[in-house]
């Protein structure tokens, strides 16, 4: 196990970042849950709608809180969640025609991934900095 003196700051911080983009979706899946429960006219769909946000952003926040715990194995899932979200961010700016919202998500996501390819965070994702386990 890694000393928690020797995680890299930029690790945290893309923790705490990711956990705050997990605890965003959980929100949207209670604000579901209260539009079902307020009038929607298919509550059953809302509800599993509600219940599928909810697995996804569980996963993101535990991804958030690895990292902030200093886990190398919660990096992988950071990283993909950012670049989905990148694509999230292409399509708001695009397409959706909601430039400043979409360029907000896109610097966002492009600090996280920054962090999480910095060199000390790469070195201590693969433990090179690491005395051997011999010594």
């Amino acid at each position: 196990m890694a000393n928690q003196t020797q995680v890299p700051g930029a690790v945290r911080v893309a923790g705490v970042l990711t956990a705050l983009q997990g605890l965003a979706g959980i929100a949207f899946a209670v604000a579901l849950v209260v539009r079902a429960f307020g009038g929607a006219e298919s509550t059953g769909k809302v509800l599993g709608e509600a219940g599928y946000f909810t697995v996804l952003c569980a996963g993101v926040l535990a991804a958030g809180v690895g990292l902030v715990l200093g886990r190398r194995w919660a990096r992988s899932p950071s990283i993909v969640v950012q670049l989905l979200l990148l694509g999230v961010a292409w399509y708001m700016y695009g397409p959706s025609g909601q430039q400043l919202i979409g360029s907000l998500i896109g610097i966002y996501v492009v600090v996280v991934i920054a962090l999480l390819f910095t060199n000390p965070v790469r070195r201590w994702t693969l433990g090179v900095d690491e005395p051997d386990a011999d010594e």
